[in-house]
């Protein structure tokens, strides 16, 4: 990587990176990119104009040579390419997937790092034993139909019952385009049902569980939420206006019934009807999560979701390795880091094999990605469907040079577990959550699993966030981290700039998650309320 002193250095000296010694392209540094006929300090003259954050060839490649990035084929040139030429997408041919015989299985085995201990948060703790990081009641729905009476229900809960409740952070609903006109009974339509099961029950809710049906729709409420599945915390001697407990509130854990208001009831005459029933059970909920109180907790309670949106060229040089090291120090403290993204990790699945701490956990990882392969081919598609024309514009060529930047987020400890679709962690350490790339499918399936805090990175820009959890966003370059100064909540463009090291926006990004998790500070998200919907991901036939 170049040697960076100082951003002022960057208006004055045409610099560019290279992410390892043997690669024979490298990307151009400097914002706006570099005219041609500018001659770096090694003597390198561009031949073609190269923009920001694209690659330019350190020396000749003939046709149908390798093109190496992170010292992996990234493409075969289409032409002969000089050095100094721009190497785009245009110039190269992908190389085909990696198959998914033959691979490393758990050889990579790391001297085991030091523990991170002392380190802890302010945090919610739940009768199931997991800890929120926000205090929310959040209104489950069965069924698209539902949606518009719980939002106008959720606006008046907010104006009229939330000012009641100090203790609360915000009434959120889960409202999603699933319930009906689908085969409900198709295998694969588990992956949406358990993931909204498991994101009504995320730990931000406090337990709280709260369920608005229409009545007809196919996802009835016992079958998203069968007898057994909740668990919450019931308060005893609650006493005070607001429903504030007294100095000897008892928690203990309780299975709970389901409490459902069901619009089609008959008790229900006219739309106001139905509003009041869910302002009426809202205030239920609203009581006893107003008792509870942050504690201090280690930070090993953490469960943090990493992935990366808008993507450029930077992500995998600037902003994910800084999540990498901070992976490393989570880890290291005793939490929960879940990177995910099949189609962004594919063409790196001998470095994922090879750092399972089992085979079991390598042979997971490969059927996991078997069964995305298979249901990409069913659409007629590879894994090339993945980069867009952001990522493409940000100078990332094609998938396999995504995917190297990508999967540093994961840093370098051992994976210890992989979850499928909408599946519920049941473990601690570094886990592969197996999701498509899509941001908003992504995010939403981090919920189910159980994160309470989530980490995105961008290069390109993305207002993306979640009404669920706090979003920290990071940018890849400090021009972006300028123009959106109060989108952005970590500058990783300083990295590039030679202004500060990726241990320390590792660091920065430790300690800010301890504060966002604790409340004492909220991401510009958060400030802004910036939500994006839930998407749930539905392989099985609509009907």
């Amino acid at each position: 990587m170049a040697d960076l002193s100082t951003q002022a250095t960057l208006g004055t000296v045409p610099l560019c990176i290279t992410m390892d010694p043997r690669d024979n392209v490298a990307i151009v540094v400097n914002d706006g990119g570099l005219p041609p006929g500018t001659v770096f300090p090694s003597g390198l003259t561009l031949v073609d104009k190269v923009p920001q954050a694209h690659k330019v060839a350190l020396v000749d490649i003939p046709e149908g040579g390798e093109v190496r990035r992170y010292n992996v084929v990234i493409g075969y040139a289409l032409k002969d390419l000089k050095a100094g030429m721009w190497v785009h997408e245009r110039l190269l041919a992908m190389p085909a997937a990696r198959e998914l015989t033959g691979l490393p299985i758990a050889t990579v085995k790391p001297d085991p790092a030091p523990p991170l201990e002392g380190y802890t948060f302010e945090g919610y703790r739940n009768a199931d034993g997991s800890v929120g990081t926000r205090n929310i009641l959040a209104i489950t729905q069965t069924v698209q139909c539902v949606a518009g009476v719980t939002d106008f229900a959720v606006q008046r809960i907010k104006a009229e019952l939330l000012p009641r409740f100090p203790n609360v952070d915000d009434v959120v609903a889960l409202e999603h385009g699933y319930g009906c006109g689908v085969a409900i009974d198709a295998p694969d339509a588990i992956i949406p049902i358990r993931t909204l099961r498991n994101i009504s029950l995320n730990p931000n809710f406090g337990g709280e569980v709260m369920v608005v049906s229409l009545g007809c729709e196919k996802l009835q409420p016992e079958r998203l939420l069968p007898p057994g599945s909740i668990t919450v915390v019931e308060q005893s001697r609650l006493k005070g206006t607001g429903g504030q407990a007294g100095d000897e509130a008892n928690p203990h854990a309780a299975d709970a019934p389901l409490d459902v208001v069901c619009l089609q009831d008959d008790a229900h005459v006219g739309f106001m009807s139905m509003v009041d029933s869910i302002l009426r059970q809202a205030e239920v909920h609203l009581t006893r999560l107003n008792a509870r109180r942050r504690v201090t907790v280690p930070a090993s309670e953490l469960v943090v979701g990493v992935q990366c949106g808008g993507s450029d060229a930077f992500s995998g040089v600037t902003a994910n390795p800084a999540v990498g090291y901070c992976t490393d120090l989570l880890v290291r403290a005793g939490a929960t880091v879940m990177f995910s993204e099949v189609t962004e990790v594919r063409d790196g699945i001998d470095q994922l094999t090879a750092r399972a701490s089992t085979p079991e956990v390598a042979d997971a990882m490969i059927r996991e990605m078997a069964w995305y392969d298979a249901y990409l081919s069913q659409g007629r598609v590879d894994r090339s469907a993945n980069t867009t024309p952001g990522n493409k514009k940000g100078g990332l060529s094609n998938i396999v040079e995504k995917a190297m930047g990508s999967i540093v987020k994961s840093g370098t400890s051992p994976i210890s577990g992989v979850i499928g679709p909408g599946e519920k962690l049941k473990q601690k350490g570094l886990i592969y959550a197996a999701t498509p790339a899509s941001d908003f499918i992504c995010g939403t399936l981090q919920l189910a699993a159980g994160m309470n805090l989530h980490v995105f990175t961008t290069g390109r820009g993305t207002p993306y966030g979640l009404a669920q959890v706090p979003v920290i966003k990071v940018a890849t370059r400090a021009d972006l981290a300028k123009r959106w100064h109060d989108l952005m909540d970590i500058n990783a463009g300083t990295i590039a700039t030679g202004e500060k090291t990726i241990a320390d926006v590792g660091w920065e990004m430790f300690q800010l998650m301890l504060d966002v998790a604790s409340g004492r500070k909220k991401t510009w998200a958060e400030h802004w309320k910036l939500h994006n919907a839930l998407v749930l991901f539905n392989p099985a036939p609509v009907t």
